[in-house]
């Protein structure tokens, strides 16, 4: 690190990494089930995956994708599905296969799914049959030749496997009806794989092991190319952040952000594999009840979590009857933790509610809290080991402590840029490597980190980035709409909400017509939950609408 205030930082920050200490994360992960064989992996409904049974069945899905599908090293394979037990079995398999993970969230609509599958290239898709109806209306348009499915329980054992299945199914009737006549089952696949020879291709770090998807002011979702030296980089920095809390081979992290997202699948997946822990996963964090149920049958090391995850939980009365003993640390990521959220987090399980910073495409991890600080300090803490950081005007020059500008980053976890579009990547990668990430901070005489606001019209909901032009886009789309803006305004629980200005076509236009019509084509997250509609939206003199304006006049309404 090249800062003058680096003398302030602790020595566990300070401390550098070795980025390079595994080729890749299929010899981090075989280092750890060599030494971790018998201990649990994963759990999940009850159920255990061991170290060994997690190597042996992401050979068997490795093996399939080579012999049966006769997919390539470095050809995509999507993977779209909840936190289960079969994610992480395919997530092994295709990485031990030398071929890339395009992570893929399971709420998508047909045209949001669509748009990844096509940009990505993936040759084939895991996905829990909930979601089949989804992939069923696009596949055909895509370049998806192999679809492997998997029910909900289907790693559980027999009598509980089909009584699962069955539930969801029948009682919950949580699996719209499909119609896929080319997919094979996972349970299938990893039968048929464990007969197929399994070849190791050779992987390097600069090989792709991600193409995780995160979007742009111009609304269109890239692909963020991590490789597997970037997201090796970002464990080792998350080791030694986190690390010297963690006795290896003997913690249990609880899992609730689902791991198609970068944050849990870095900091929750990677590092406890790495460090030899258990991955307590949670498929429906929504369930409050049943989650706190979880918690109090393990003895929890950690936990993470966005910052609405953890207001619902300080909110829940059962929640303050879990034994929090076991607790080293939680952290909070995704979007900012609010004070009033991590003092309560403290005053319950008695430990901080660490804050965490990062972008998809840094891995995610740039920033983290010491752990030791006294209580919650309102920053979002020191760069990671090995990473630099400084604060820019908008000329482009570096500014010294206290003065406010766009956060640039730099270090072994910064992407290799987004996948297919150099014109784009070079937008926010500078010829030096520095990244430029859009928020708006400032760094404090003691190196402290502060993000203020954020240069992107980025909306952020729940720590899940919407962009205003894919929301309007949807919108435009209705016939009685003229024209649209959407801006983020603030919610007490989910950090921000969306809202959009609508000047309509048609007087009869209702909010009611409105919000069903985005439905259909948008995730719910990204769903406005605020319509305003108006005669005419500010513009600059060349026609452009002015965002920024009315997101301050919503902020101060």
């Amino acid at each position: 690190m090249d800062q003058p205030w680096i003398n302030n930082l602790p020595d566990d920050v300070r401390a550098e990494i070795d980025a390079g200490h595994y080729d890749s994360l299929v010899e981090m992960f075989e280092s750890s089930v060599k030494e971790y064989a018998d201990q649990p992996a994963f759990i999940n409904m009850g159920a255990t995956l061991t170290y060994r049974k997690l190597e042996e069945r992401s050979r068997a899905f490795a093996a399939y994708l080579q012999n049966q599908l006769k997919l390539q090293k470095g050809d995509r394979v999507a993977i779209m599905m909840p936190n289960l037990l079969q994610y992480p079995i395919a997530l092994f398999g295709v990485l031990r296969a030398g071929m890339v993970v395009v992570n893929v969230n399971p709420l998508y609509t047909p045209r949001e799914l669509k748009h990844q599958l096509v940009d990505s290239g993936a040759k084939a898709i895991v996905v829990v049959s909930n979601f089949a109806h989804t992939l069923e209306q696009i596949v055909d348009q895509t370049p998806v030749k192999s679809v492997i499915l998997t029910g909900l329980g289907d790693l559980l054992s027999a009598p509980k496997r089909t009584l699962v299945n069955f539930v969801v199914k029948y009682i919950k009737k949580l699996v719209p009806k499909y119609h896929l006549p080319q997919a094979i089952s996972m349970r299938q696949a990893l039968s048929k794989g464990r007969r197929m020879q399994y070849v190791k291709p050779e992987m390097k770090q600069e090989d792709i092991a991600f193409l995780q998807y995160t979007g742009g002011t111009t609304g269109v979702s890239k692909g963020a190319m991590l490789t597997h030296g970037n997201v090796v980089a970002n464990v080792m920095q998350a080791d030694g952040a986190y690390g010297p809390l963690l006795d290896d081979g003997k913690e249990l992290v609880v899992t609730a952000l689902p791991l198609y997202h970068i944050f849990a699948l870095t900091v929750n997946c990677l590092l406890f594999i790495h460090k030899g822990g258990k991955n307590l996963l949670i498929t429906n964090p929504r369930d409050i009840p049943a989650f706190v149920g979880e918690l109090k049958k393990h003895p929890i090391s950690a936990v993470t979590g966005v910052n609405t995850l953890f207001n619902a939980l300080v909110n829940d009365e059962e929640f303050k009857t879990v034994d929090f003993s076991h607790l080293k640390f939680s952290i909070g990521g995704g979007m900012a933790v609010q004070k009033a959220v991590a003092d309560k987090w403290q005053s319950i399980t008695q430990t901080r509610l660490l804050e965490g910073y990062g972008l998809t495409e840094a891995s995610p991890l740039l920033t983290v809290c010491p752990h030791d600080l006294d209580g919650y300090n309102g920053s979002i803490g020191f760069p990671a080991p090995s990473t630099d950081m400084h604060v820019r005007d908008e000329e482009g020059n570096v500014l010294p402590q206290g003065e406010t500008g766009e956060l640039y980053a730099k270090g072994p976890q910064i992407m290799a840029g987004y996948w297919q579009r150099p014109e784009e990547t070079a937008k926010v990668i500078d010829k030096d490597g520095w990244l430029a990430t859009g928020d708006i901070g400032y760094m404090d005489e003691d190196g402290f980190f502060y993000i203020v606001d954020r240069k992107k019209d980025m909306i952020l909901v729940s720590g899940f980035n919407v962009f205003p032009n894919e929301v309007e886009e949807v919108v435009a789309l209705h016939p009685k709409v003229l024209e649209v803006a959407a801006v983020g305004v603030p919610h007490e629980a989910s950090g921000e909400i969306v809202k959009v200005f609508v000047v309509p076509k048609d007087k009869s236009l209702s909010e009611k017509s409105l919000i069903k019509h985005c439905r259909d084509h948008l995730t719910g997250y990204k769903i406005p939950k605020l319509v305003e509609f108006r005669e005419e939206l500010p513009k600059t003199n060349v026609g452009k609408i002015l965002r920024r304006e009315l997101r301050d006049e919503a902020k101060s309404a």
